[in-house]
């Protein structure tokens, strides 16, 4: 059995152990806009529900190499601290997985990844930030919280919208079409698993 003491690791290796381990992650697309209109787009698998009263979502974003905030945190900040409080998080499906890649490149600030990536950004309903066409979930949200952990920010927002394709959700229960939804999760570094194998446990 190997034991290990968090202590005497390198960060390094505490980023790698849990990027292996907490698998499969889905991945936000979260787009955001800043104060002057620049709009940024990059993923996150980091990232999960809150709860549903208020229906919420989080998303962790880490630091530049220098230090400074990403561009999508500092856009989620409320405007007393920066920011302008929204931010959208569309659910990633497989052929959009490239692109995605794509918008983890750093680019100066207010540069849009949409354009380097290839993607068409489609107004939101409630928010700024504007969605991704062909993104089968985009879940418009006004931000809640940005709390700090450690060389991170877990930025929580609540959902004021939800935009989805035709025929995906059941209008009565609100079950999503899991097969039609076709999203993908990441495993670690370029590793990422397709969800459309799947099986019911009895209980």
């Amino acid at each position: 059995m190997l034991n290990i003491d968090v202590t005497d690791m390198t960060v390094r290796q505490r980023e790698h152990l849990l990027l292996w381990s907490v698998v499969p992650r889905p991945i936000a697309m979260v787009s955001t806009v800043s104060p002057s209109g620049a709009v940024n787009l990059a993923p996150f698998s980091y990232y999960t529900a809150v709860g549903y009263a208020p229906m919420a979502l989080l998303f962790c974003a880490g630091r530049r190499a220098d230090g400074t905030e990403k561009d999508s945190c500092r856009n989620a900040r409320v405007p007393a601290e920066g920011g302008t409080g929204e931010f959208t998080v569309n659910v990633l499906i497989e052929k959009q997985a490239e692109a995605a890649t794509t918008t983890a490149r750093p680019l100066p600030h207010g540069e849009s990844e949409y354009e380097l990536a290839g993607l068409r950004p489609l107004p939101g309903q409630r928010v700024r930030s504007p969605r991704i066409d062909g993104s089968p979930i985009a879940f418009e949200c006004r931000t809640s919280a940005v709390t700090p952990v450690g060389d991170h920010f877990v930025v929580i927002g609540e959902v004021v919208h939800v935009t989805a394709d035709d025929g995906l959700i059941d209008e009565t229960d609100f079950h999503v079409d899991l097969d039609q939804l076709g999203s993908v999760g990441r495993m670690g570094a370029a590793d990422y698993v397709r969800t459309l194998d799947r099986y019911v446990v009895d209980g």
